[in-house]
């Protein structure tokens, strides 16, 4: 897995920003940036601060949900596939799956099934 570091670069460079940019998004320069990008630890209300220019959210997210999170984020039509690709059938229980394919709801709410909220 990616430290928050490296997953913090990626997203900018996802969303197709410089380092110069994240002085208009958050108001921090790019000497600023680069530095916590490479070697930093940033405080919390920086990494929100930073996720939010990024358009992005912070979670926490328990270890025995993480293949499953990961496989639905894999699944987005906005995620590039990787080599690492998890089958999102694998890591959801048959039950589970089959409840969602019998109507919309997984379309509209994919993350329902994921923390035991199954209305």
């Amino acid at each position: 897995m990616k430290n928050l570091l490296q997953q913090l670069k990626e997203r900018r460079l996802e969303v197709g920003f410089k380092q110069n940019d994240m002085l208009l998004r958050v108001g921090m320069s790019r000497q600023q940036y680069q530095h916590l990008e490479s070697k930093g630890n940033p405080r919390l209300d920086t990494l929100e601060l930073l996720a939010k220019g990024l358009n992005s959210e912070l979670m926490l997210i328990p270890k025995e949900k993480l293949t499953a999170v990961l496989a639905i984020l894999e699944q987005s039509p906005h995620h590039k596939p990787t080599d690492n690709h998890v089958n999102i059938k694998k890591t959801l229980s048959h039950s589970t799956l089959e409840e969602a394919n019998s109507g919309s709801a997984l379309a509209d709410n994919p993350w329902q099934f994921l923390f035991g909220d199954n209305e």
